[in-house]
């Protein structure tokens, strides 16, 4: 059986590539998240850490998105800051937990690494962005 085995894969490269290319992303997605510095919470974990840990919302989205509806007492840092790496505003919250925030929790995951890397201690990413918070019909403001 080893044989055959080993017979189709010489025989069949390409299938034999994309099955461990396959096998490879499966693995990467399993352990990423475990070594990530940062985590992604979801609508309920993030208002525990909100309620009992103080933390803050940080807001992504553009000034336009922020205004039309943001997660109670959230901070807004413009998409330029962001590209820029500019989180001067947030010095003083370094040890504090932060939430990034998005419209769908995609572009947050970037800034909170960035973030991470920059010496932030403890930030999280909003699964499903302001879309999930809305969606679960919880409290903004405006």
């Amino acid at each position: 059986m080893d044989s055959t085995l080993l017979e189709f894969a010489k025989d069949q490269i390409l299938l034999t590539g994309l099955w461990i290319a396959l096998v490879a992303m499966l693995v990467y997605s399993f352990v990423a998240p475990i070594l990530s510095k940062t985590k992604r919470v979801n609508n309920h974990e993030a208002t525990l850490l909100i309620n009992k840990e103080d933390a803050i919302v940080l807001d992504i989205r553009v000034a336009k998105d922020f205004k039309a509806g943001h997660i109670i007492d959230s901070k807004q840092l413009k998409p330029e800051e962001v590209r820029e790496g500019n989180y001067i505003k947030l010095e003083k919250y370094k040890n504090q937990p932060i939430i990034v925030v998005c419209a769908m929790g995609n572009l947050a995951a970037g800034t909170a690494t960035k973030m991470a890397k920059a010496g932030f201690n403890k930030v999280y990413v909003l699964t499903g962005g302001m879309n999930a918070w809305q969606g679960a019909s919880l409290p903004v403001s405006k």
